[in-house]
């Protein structure tokens, strides 16, 4: 298993076919993927599996990175995902994040998703970062703009409003 990068609370590291277990956990909670679009997707083991095998793990072959591992280091707990996905849907490169409920107001997406930004800026060729989150979605808004990302745009896509927001990670 390969670690990305490190914080005072977590490591972040590339997810193994062993995390299924922690990838049904802490996507089963129905207000996890209330406006993620992809309730559902994930139920049972082999809903987890099939999304570590079939999409993380390739995309670490396919880009060098994909969503990454959020792993408590006091407990050696996997709590969410964080990091990037090459989102071939908008042609850019999307950072997202997802936790288990029992973890959220603590900090810890903001920690996980500042480091990925940082190992970024020194490890990863690129230039802007996106991140997609619904309007009604104020906590994530909240991540969003404590990462020093700014608004960009709006759009619909099914029942909910998105805000489109940025990020350039190239030095000046």
């Amino acid at each position: 298993m390969k670690i990305i990068t490190e914080t005072p609370r977590l490591i972040i590291r590339e997810f193994t076919l062993e995390d299924a277990p922690a990838v049904l956990h802490f996507n089963t909670p129905e207000q996890v993927n209330r406006y993620t679009g992809d309730a559902g997707v994930c139920n049972t083991l082999s809903d987890a599996e099939n999304i570590i095998g079939n999409i993380w793990l390739v995309e670490y072959q396919q880009y060098g990175f994909g969503r990454w591992a959020m792993v408590l280091k006091d407990t050696n707990t996997v709590i969410g995902f964080c990091g990037f996905k090459n989102e071939t849907r908008i042609n850019a490169v999307d950072i997202g994040y997802r936790l288990h409920p029992d973890y959220w107001g603590k900090g810890l997406t903001t920690e996980a998703n500042q480091a990925c930004i940082d190992y970024a800026k020194q490890h990863m060729d690129l230039d802007i970062v996106y991140a997609d989150v619904a309007n009604a979605n104020s906590a994530s808004i909240n991540v969003a703009t404590k990462l020093g990302m700014t608004y960009h745009s709006q759009y619909q896509h099914g029942e909910f409003t998105f805000n489109r927001y940025e990020i350039s990670l190239k030095t000046v």
